[in-house]
Formats: C-alpha cells, structure tokens, sequence
C-alpha cells in the first residue's frame, strides 16, 4: 500500500512542473508560496482600491446634486413625492424648499457631539407648524456653543409667530449606530419630561414620541434665511473625496508593488555551474 502510495505522489509532482525560463544571464523561477501569496494579495489590493474609488465617486455625485440644488430655486414645501420609499426622499436631497409655519419650541431637540471648527457643541432642531396645515416639519435651525461641562446646556430662544423658513431640504440618515434603547411609541409619549438632547437625529423615534404628524424630510435653515437660526455653515465634505481617491490610489499601488516584488523575487542570478548545464541541456 506505501509503495503505491508513494509511486502516486511521485507522479503527481512530476506532472506539476514548476514554471521557469530564462533571460540573458538570470532564470525566472517563482515559488509556490510566493505565486499563492501574490494570487490572493493583487485581487485583494484591487478590490479595496475600487472600493475607496466608488466611494469617492459617490461623493462627487453629491458634490454635484449639492451644486446644482444651490443654484435652483427655491420649490414651496412640503414636496409632492411619489411614494415614501427611501430612494424617492433621496432625489430631494439638498434641494432649496421655503414654508411658512410656526415654530413649536415644546419639542425641539438638541443634535449632541456636534463639531463647528475645533469646538463641540448642539444643533437646534425645532419643529415648525405648517401654515394652514397640520403637518409638522423639523428645521435644523444651526449650531450652537456646548456649554462649560457636558452636562450643562446652552440657552437659546425660539421666536414666536409666523416664520419663513428658507433651507435645503434634509434627509436624515436611518444607519444610525447608538447602544439607547430602542422606545416603544407608548413609552416615548409617556414621559413626563420631554428628552431634549438626542444622540443621532432618528425621524423614525422622533415620529413616535411627538404628538402630531411629522414630515420625512427635513429642513437645513439657508443662511440667508431670517428664520432665526444659530451657526449653519452647511457643507458637502468635499475633503472626503480626496481621502478617498487618496486611499485608493495607495491600494492600487500596492497591488503593483505586490506584482514588482513578486517578479523581482522570482529571479535568480545564474551562477557557472547552472549555467554550464543548461547549456549542455
């Protein structure tokens, strides 16, 4: 049985005969190792790279959405949309809207963790009663100074009466990561304390702890807009498309990097000895 066995692995070997050749005065002999290694890692490299590429692209379409949006006019809200599927919300994204309504200051809430420059601070969000309807919208009415400690919040007044909002239509992200419980609708309009600072904006939650109907989307306060609003520098985070073209340059990099040190790996210097008995052969 041995013998059998190691006549097959010997004729197994023989038929996997290793790839080489030569040129001029050195032989291409790739190990196995290496040809497995770079087979697994230049896919692998080219694989990221495209993905950091489609990423940055991703972004250049928002960059241009953003642009165009800026310089369209504003529509009236609220928006007439086609259905409430997520991909219908998206194509309004960043477009200019105007509404009148009044701000109701009951159950605005505080965005924490919010960053202006180097500072960390809130945006305001209050939401505001549409003119002759009983639809409700949130406006994202800018950022405002944290105060001295965590725990201690900012004042801020909200003005009473008729407002024209003028802003960029605002479509809350639903990938929110949090470790807070998730509220039942019966919880949430039962506390008696209306929570004020929320970590991530979640329409969905904010839906279930207010009282009245709240619109999908919601607004960016423009700058121009007199609506009273705090710091709103809006900005499409066009630096990101650079990192990312950036990270995919670097991984498409490495796979040629892989694919150079493979081949430089792979050949040999023939010495005499070789030499001689490869030209005897």
């Amino acid at each position: 049985m041995s013998h059998k066995l190691s006549k097959f692995n010997h004729e197994t070997t023989s038929m996997i005969k290793p790839i080489q050749f030569r040129l001029i005065s050195y032989i291409f002999k790739p190990s196995l190792v290496g040809a497995i290694a770079t087979l697994i890692c230049i896919p692998l490299f080219i694989n990221f790279g495209l993905w950091q590429y489609h990423k940055a692209q991703q972004k250049i379409a928002i960059q241009a959405i953003y642009n165009q949006a800026k310089m369209s006019g504003a529509l009236q809200f609220p928006v007439q949309l086609k259905s409430p599927l997520a991909s219908d919300l998206a194509d309004w994204q960043y477009k200019n809207v105007t509404v009148q309504g009044v701000y109701e200051p009951q159950y605005q809430i505080l965005l924490d963790n919010q960053v202006e420059g180097d500072r960390v601070g809130f945006q305001v969000i209050t939401p505001l009663k549409i003119d002759k309807t009983n639809q409700y919208v949130l406006v994202n009415r800018g950022w405002i100074l944290g105060g001295d400690t965590h725990t201690s919040l900012p004042e801020f007044s909200t003005p009473t009466g008729m407002q024209t909002v003028l802003g960029q239509i605002w479509v809350p992200s639903k990938k929110i990561f949090t470790l807070e419980a998730k509220p039942t609708p019966s919880d949430a309009r039962k506390q008696a304390v209306w929570q004020l600072v929320w970590q991530n904006m979640n329409m969905d939650a904010y839906k279930q702890a207010v009282p009245f109907a709240v619109a999908d989307m919601a607004i960016k306060l423009d700058p121009s807009s007199q609506a009273d609003g705090f710091v709103r520098n809006w900005q499409v985070a066009t630096e990101r498309i650079t990192m990312h073209m950036g990270y995919a340059y670097q991984w498409f990099g490495f796979a040629i990097a892989s694919l150079l040190i493979f081949i430089y790996m792979s050949f040999s210097k023939i010495k005499h000895e070789e030499n001689a008995d490869l030209n005897a052969k």
